[in-house]
């Protein structure tokens, strides 16, 4: 009988050193840009910055030489006094353009459905489509065309504007646009970069376009696919989703630990030398 009880030893011992050396294998898939080395030369598809969408939220601030007349084209903020009762109020005009740690003072204009805003003296502007560089130039040639204003400085940001990033990544959840072009690496790597069992080769961009939702597939393998695709550069609103390999969703455990863990072999070792010290101290009864 004990020669019973170390056969399966053997044979117990025999698959764990199987199955560990299958794990320690050289994953395929994980290196960014396979297809490149120092030498490589990759063209980018054309830049497409950031523009103004309907329900965009965006703070518009004029400054000139003289802040009475830049006050006129400036949305007030109007904030209650401490000790002054909810009747009284104080104006102020907030030339913040960022929203920071005080981004419920900063006020914003909410882009229509038909892409126009109701700016101060000037009345409804179409905006939709354009850059924030492009719009602060329209609304400054608006001032010095109608003789508004001789030295217009007009700051134009998104205060609503970001991506998401989910799946399996380090930190998924959703990041601001502060910057006129965001590019899906840059995206990535505000999340913390891919997990190793995030599949770099089927990366998705989901993004509305025209009343529909289009999936876009990223190979983060291929440089030169990603350098051409059309979600390279990302547009607010864009969700960006990694899909973990199938390894990863085969061999989750409850407890979190997978089959590639050191942790989820050390368990099955352990259940296996109980079950045949079990067998030992019934069989030798």
């Amino acid at each position: 009988m004990n020669m019973i009880l170390k056969k399966i030893n053997r044979y117990v011992v025999a698959l764990l050193f199987a199955v560990l050396l299958t794990g320690c294998k050289v994953p395929e898939k994980v290196a960014y840009f396979q297809d490149t080395d120092a030498n490589t030369i990759v063209e980018l598809a054309a830049v497409k910055q950031i523009t103004v969408q309907p329900g965009d939220k965006l703070s518009i601030v004029v400054k000139s030489k003289d802040p009475a007349i830049s006050d006129l084209f400036n949305l007030p903020v109007y904030t209650t006094r401490v000790g002054m009762g909810g009747s009284a109020v104080s104006k102020e005009v907030n030339y913040t353009a960022n929203a920071g740690a005080n981004a419920e003072s900063v006020v914003s204009y909410t882009v229509d459905a038909k892409g126009d805003i109701d700016f101060p003296v000037l009345g409804m502007l179409h905006i939709a489509g354009m850059t924030r560089g492009e719009l602060s130039g329209y609304i400054k040639g608006e001032l010095m065309g109608r003789n508004l204003v001789k030295d217009p400085t007009v700051i134009v940001d998104f205060l609503s504007s970001g991506v998401d990033v989910l799946g399996d990544v380090k930190t998924p959840g959703r990041y601001d646009i502060n910057k006129d072009k965001l590019t899906i690496l840059e995206a990535i790597s505000l999340a913390g970069d891919l997990n190793i069992t995030g599949q770099r080769e089927n990366v998705k961009v989901i993004r509305q376009e025209n009343g529909a939702l289009h999936t876009y597939k990223v190979d983060l393998t291929n440089a030169r696919s990603l350098a051409s695709s059309p979600a390279y550069y990302l547009q607010q609103g864009d969700v960006i989703y990694v899909e973990p390999n199938p390894m990863q969703k085969r061999s989750t455990t409850v407890n979190g630990n997978n089959a590639l863990s050191v942790g989820f072999w050390i368990s099955v070792a352990s259940l296996l030398t109980s079950v045949v010290t079990t067998l030992a101290v019934f069989i030798n009864k």
